[in-house]
């Protein structure tokens, strides 16, 4: 596609070396200008907002041909990546794996929580026990916030900011984390001041929350330990009595972070005018980075360190730092990876760069597939075989925030300690890091000698692990777009002398499209030899070489508003509905997977419902919604595994209404026939319906399936939910209960089977052979057949040898009449559905004979009147 018209500049697109005006200052001192400013400037620039067309035709690159390059994919949904993410072209075939690869794996842990939430992230797939609501864990939500706010569409990120304090059960202080700067880091790309004026109150909560639960105020910083960084057993808690969560102190980590949020409420406040909260933040964060600085730096070994809170075993003195005291008092080591975070915000003034000369040195942190954690010399290194151990392995959660610290300090620092070679040298690493069995991959940790993730690649659990950042790195370091508070563009490339080419296109940024080119000769792209920025696809700044380049991008145009439709077919805990429900299901694939808000293709873990074993030429699945819902467009997300399973030959979809199944007409379908590992979306004029349906016609000699079914309709909060039982019913009971687990959790509808849910009751430790699970109804019911799902865990839990269904008759428990039973015989992580003859009855049980020396586990009980 050709670009447009070069445009006159009115300002100069290249910064001059000694320019005192505000387009010629460092980035760093633009910044502070900025922060000084923006009191008078608010009214201007809250006005200043800015939308991104719906798809740019004004692109460098092919798009379709990068990504048909890589051979890896899962999610082969071009259509989403065409539509939302930037695209990067450049030397290093591994880098470019790897960006594609981590678009892929935030696709994985995009959570569609429920209709009045939208959407969060996971940090595990699994969703573990620690977890909040919808499994989301406020850990990494600073490096996933970073990252998700170059996606085109900015509802993701957005949502994912009020999650953490409009959604019941989010845990926004679980860990530390850098939440208010975050959402400043969003707006600066977004443009979106509106929303932006929305969090401002989150923000402030969340500082205040801080404050409350953390803040030492005789020592002025904020204290926690290091398993609440999500480092635990480190070299400072190894040394106490509690070697997983020991050592409370004031840690670089937290005292950076909240350093970062302040000055983001302080930036924020001041662009909406409120002068006295803007003083009260910006003097918060001055104080933190005064005391950082003068408690937390070691003169001696030029570093930042954990500084103990109380005294501890071993001779450890309250107010001492890491080996100052205690069993290796003395010790020359000491530094932890952690020590570059404050860089990571800019919290150091000038005179601290010594601190870099450690990072690239294989005697301190660098290792063939490192950064370690820990110094390598250091006495208490350990390369662990086992989560969760932080003293030594390569941590990619710490290797991202020190890339960003790096580039940082290379952007914003005149210093001679760390070259670009060394920030692309550390990006390498990282990036070949994430490996397995040549394909791109990431899970907990690695061994820094070997890059192996064994020992931290839980099955359903690390795979695909989203606790780092590796794209906002690309953009803001390698690529160089350095993110302002502004109307201008700046660019610094960190890339390799000898690259001769490179490009990053596709860019929304602040109501533009924006794309950086560098072209040594200018025939590789030929568009002119040199670096070009170019906006909605004029060349709006050139340079003839690599280095920093600023560009004018004049007044940006106002914001559409976000289309946000909700997706009524999703069920995580709400209750009895929405439920779903196929004419067959494989016992292993339930098809509860279809509406858990989540989407992947992988066959393990898996996350998908099939018909794998019907026998039928075509099959079905119902979404019953519990009440009347309007719908405007259904997604169905096929599989296709290349063998015996794949997207069907065809597909209806149908409504329930006057007593029959029609099917929806004047329905507009995107793609024409039916592919898999995509979306599949049928729209249709809205309609009201208490049910839908899906008619799947199989493939010859295959059978269908999918990872998630939507129901999307433009509707306003609040959502009535369906009454379906009696106040406080249905209720469950159980004749013995382990501790932690909950016979209430056995109907919440959802179905959990991975290792670290707690979603479920569990007999463990029960005294009995058998045991019952009963749920009642609080009136009489219909009941036909039931779907227990049992949970495993290879151990202390197993599938029961056998189980019964009973019902209660008013006096006493009958046997159900059995009719079939799917599998023949109870089977762990599976559906185990048993048909017996109807009844009406108030109450249900089973009765499950325990497979000693392990006990059952349910983790979801259905008990349904249809027999289909």
């Amino acid at each position: 596609m050709t670009l447009g018209p070069r445009v006159a500049h009115t300002r100069p697109d290249c910064l001059p070396s000694s320019s005192g005006a505000l387009f010629g200052m460092p980035s760093t001192r633009i910044r502070r200008h900025l922060d000084a400013a923006l009191l008078a400037a608010a009214g201007l620039l809250a006005g200043c907002r800015a939308v991104p067309p719906a798809h740019p035709a004004d692109s460098i690159l092919d798009h379709r041909a990068l990504l048909a390059r890589q051979t890896w994919w899962e999610n082969r949904d071009w259509d989403w990546y065409l539509r939302e993410i930037p695209f990067l072209d450049s030397p290093d075939s591994a880098i470019d794996a790897t960006y594609y690869y981590r678009w892929e794996l935030l696709t994985r842990h995009l959570t569609y929580g429920s209709p009045a939430t939208g959407y969060t992230f996971t940090e595990f797939i699994d969703r573990p026990f620690w977890s909040g609501t919808y499994g989301s864990i406020s850990c990494p939500l600073g490096h996933q916030m970073y990252e998700a706010r170059w996606l085109r569409d900015r509802r993701a990120v957005e949502d994912f900011a009020r999650y953490w304090f409009e959604t019941p059960g989010a845990e926004p202080r679980s860990y530390s984390n850098w939440y208010g700067d975050a959402v400043w880091a969003g707006y600066l790309v977004t443009g979106d001041s509106a929303f932006l004026r929305q969090m401002l109150p989150h923000m402030v909560a969340q500082y205040e929350g801080w404050t409350r639960e953390r803040w030492d105020a005789t020592h002025r910083m904020f204290r926690w330990d290091g398993m609440h960084d999500g480092m635990e057993t480190n070299i400072n808690s190894r040394q106490t009595a509690d070697s997983f969560a020991g050592a409370e102190g004031y840690r670089p980590t937290l005292n950076s972070y909240l350093f970062a949020d302040a000055r983001a409420i302080s930036r924020t406040a001041a662009l909406f005018g409120d002068a006295s909260l803007a003083r009260d933040f910006a003097a918060r964060a001055a104080g933190l980075k005064a005391r950082v600085q003068q408690e937390l730096w070691d003169p001696k070994r030029q570093f930042f360190l954990h500084r103990f809170a109380h005294d501890e075993a071993g001779g450890i003195r309250a107010g001492s730092r890491t080996y100052e005291t205690g069993p290796f008092a003395g010790n020359a080591h000491g530094r932890e990876l952690i020590g570059y975070v404050p860089w990571q915000f800019e919290l150091p003034d000038a005179g601290y760069e010594a601190a870099w000369r450690f990072l690239m040195d294989t005697t301190y942190f660098m290792a063939p597939f490192g950064p370690t954690t820990v110094e390598r010399d250091d006495p208490l290194f350990f390369v662990s075989k086992e989560c969760c151990v932080w003293s030594g392995n390569a941590w990619p959660y710490a290797t991202g925030q020190t890339l960003t610290a790096m580039a940082n300090l290379l952007n914003d620092y005149r210093q001679t300690v760390v070259t670009r070679a060394d920030y692309f040298r550390l990006l390498e690493t990282y990036t070949l890091d994430q490996r397995k069995n040549g394909r791109p991959y990431i899970a907990e940790a690695a061994d820094p000698m070997t890059g192996s993730w064994a020992g931290h690649d839980t099955y359903y659990h690390s795979e695909h692990y989203f606790h780092s950042g590796y794209v906002d790195q690309i953009i803001t370091g390698l690529a160089g777009l350095r993110p302002r508070a502004d109307d201008s563009l700046e660019v610094n490339p960190l890339i390799p002398a000898a690259w001769d080419w490179f490009a990053l296109d596709d860019v929304a940024y602040r109501g533009r499209n924006v794309a950086i080119l560098w072209d040594r000769s200018g025939r590789h792209y030929g568009r002119g030899a040199g670096l070009g920025v170019y906006v909605d696809g004029r060349r709006m700044g050139h340079r003839d070489d690599i280095g920093r380049l600023v560009a004018a991008m004049g007044p940006a145009p106002s914001l559409a508003p976000l289309d946000r439709p909700v997706n009524f077919a999703v069920n995580n805990g709400r209750g009895a509905f929405p439920a779903v429900t196929a004419s067959y299901s494989d016992p292993s694939t339930p098809p509860e997977y279809l509406i858990d808000g989540n989407i992947w293709y992988d066959r393990s873990p898996p996350n998908r419902w099939t018909a794998r074993g019907s026998g039928r030429s075509a099959d079905t699945v119902q979404l019953d919604f519990g009440m009347t819902r309007p719908v405007e467009r259904v997604s169905l997300y096929f599989l296709d595994d290349g063998d015996d399973i794949r997207p069907p030959a065809r597909y209806t979809v149908e409504r329930w209404a006057g007593g029959r199944w029609d099917e929806i007409t004047s329905a507009e379908r995107a793609p024409a026939l039916p592919e898999g590992r995509r979306a599949n979306t049928v729209s249709f004029p809205r309609i009201e319906t208490a049910r839908l349906r899906v008619v799947l016609q199989h493939r010859p000699g295959a059978s269908s399936g999918m990872t998630e079914l939507e129901a999307w309709a433009h509707a306003e909060p609040p959502f009535a939910e369906p009454v379906t039982a009696p106040p406080g019913f249905p209720r469950a009971s159980a004749s013995f209960t382990a501790e932690g687990s909950d016979p209430a959790r056995a109907i919440d509808g959802r179905v959990a089977y991975t290792l670290y849910s707690s979603n479920r009751w569990s007999a463990r430790g029960t005294p009995h052979a058998t045991d019952w699970l009963a749920v009642d109804f609080g009136a009489p019911k219909r009941v036909a057949r039931v779907d227990v799902h049992f949970a495993v865990d290879g151990h202390a839990l197993a599938a029961p040898r056998g189980f019964a269904v009973e019902y209660w008759s008013g006096s006493a428990w009958i046997p159900a009449r059995i009719r079939r039973r799917l599998p023949a015989l109870p089977q762990g992580s599976a559906v185990n559905t048993v048909w017996f003859a109807p009844v009406e009855t108030p109450r249900v049980r089973i009765v499950v004979e325990h497979a000693r020396p392990a006990a059952t586990a349910v983790t979801e009980l259905e008990i349904r009147g249809d027999e289909s």
